[in-house]
């Protein structure tokens, strides 16, 4: 409760949310967990791209990231790019006006500071900068927690980025390669911590972990007894911002590697789970199904990452694309093998012991990735346990996040927690 007298604390929180990535809002569930728990006298809303969907789901007001509701939305009449350039100077004197309107804005998690997906400067970067730039002008405390960075080379975007960072009075970031490089981009980062990705601090209930026995028929399971499900991760992957001349190519590799893949699990008799982390990998899913016609292979509809944690947590090993569906997959505990496309997925993979399962997305050879995995299956017994313990360590080190975030952005309940243990161990 707020002391008589004092006005509760006001929180905006800020991103791409409620758009349809599942890991995005996975990072955003995260810090309300946190905010909830550690400050529920706060005030809290949210400027971001599905307004609605944040609403709904998280029960906090949300207004929409942008004035022009074709943003994302190709323009190639006169009046649509006549109405994105007005669209960017009206969302300047919106977002300072938002942000005006809170003691604190948080970035919860997210690759906020890092093009390894197709990404234009003058939309995402150009938002993040208006915050950034908005909070140091008008003395709101802006926050990137935990956020994922990568050095860049379009230089709009990336002195965009660097300015972003520059601008924000805390950061954090999940990975080392991401310090690295917002260091090497010039920023200074002698303060900044490194932490893991704020998913790492969703529950994972035990209850997900059921009997194989009581999946039979809901996940495509074959009879007790039979080789268990492999959840296979996919991806509307067509590579990064430096990739766009070959993005077809790449593109066309993954999904037929993909498929080659998928193949050879039904083949052997194992049921194969497809997940997804966003509505884009829609496309994909079809794409496999249509190539692989048998009753073992299904697709999940995860909704949230609750939902992913459940279905790797009932498989016997994953192997998966996007960042946030590897996370689940090492939050429950499952043996997985990641095809990574950025640095970020082979630092989460070294941080949680499984640093030798790693395959490029961009070369993915179906022959290879069937050797890793069947090593990758012969040590699931010990991998566990190696992920078990990764898993209370990353839990430790969130909570230190979290009594950090207390200190930096809400130095008065921080003082006066301070204040209240000091009281108690007083003899």
């Amino acid at each position: 409760m707020t002391p008589a007298g004092e006005t509760p604390v006001r929180v905006g929180v800020f991103g791409l949310l409620g758009s349809g990535n599942l890991g995005n809002d996975g990072s955003l569930e995260a810090v309300l967990g946190y905010l909830r728990a550690e400050h529920p006298e706060a005030v809290v809303d949210a400027l971001c791209g599905g307004p609605e969907a944040v609403t709904t789901r998280f029960g906090i007001p949300a207004t929409r990231l942008h004035w022009y509701r074709g943003e994302y939305r190709t323009a190639s009449r006169a009046g649509a790019v006549a109405a994105k350039g007005l669209g960017k100077l009206v969302d300047a004197f919106r977002t300072a006006a938002w942000v005006r309107r809170h003691d604190v804005v948080i970035v919860p998690g997210m690759g906020v500071l890092e093009a390894t997906l197709p990404l234009r400067p003058w939309g995402f970067p150009y938002s993040l900068f208006l915050l950034c730039a908005s909070g140091r002008l008008l003395r709101t405390r802006v926050a990137l927690v935990s956020v994922g960075a990568a050095e860049i080379g379009n230089r709009p975007t990336r002195a965009l980025v660097r300015w972003s960072a520059r601008l924000a009075a805390y950061r954090s970031y999940r990975d080392a390669p991401a310090r690295d490089a917002m260091r090497a981009m010039g920023v200074d980062t002698a303060r900044d911590e490194v932490y893991p990705d704020l998913a790492f601090s969703l529950p994972t209930p035990e209850e997900w972990r059921i009997p194989r026995s009581e999946l039979v028929g809901e996940l495509g399971e074959a009879p007790s007894g039979s080789p268990g499900t492999v959840c296979v991760g996919v991806m509307d992957f067509h590579g990064g911002n430096d990739d766009r001349a070959r993005a077809e190519e790449i593109h066309r590799r993954y999904l037929d590697g993909t498929i080659r893949f998928v193949r050879a699990l039904v083949e052997e008799g194992r049921p194969v789970r497809l997940l997804t982390g966003d509505g884009v990998d829609a496309p994909v899913v079809a794409a496999i199904l249509d190539a692989v016609h048998s009753p073992l292979v299904t697709a999940a509809e995860a909704s949230s990452l609750a939902d992913l944690m459940k279905e790797t947590a009932a498989a016997d090993t994953v192997v998966a694309i996007r960042y946030h569906n590897l996370i689940c997959a090492l939050k429950a505990g499952t043996p997985t093998l990641a095809l990574c496309y950025a640095a970020k997925s082979d630092a989460l993979m070294a941080r949680m012991g499984l640093g030798e399962y790693c395959h490029p997305a961009r070369e993915v050879d179906a022959d290879r990735l069937l050797e890793q995995f069947r090593a990758l299956e012969k040590r699931s017994a010990e991998l566990r346990r190696t992920l078990a313990e990764r898993n209370l360590a990353a839990a430790r080190q969130l909570k230190d996040q979290f009594d950090e975030l207390t200190a930096v952005l809400f130095p008065a309940a921080g003082h006066t927690r301070a204040h209240a243990r000091t009281r108690q161990e007083t003899p």
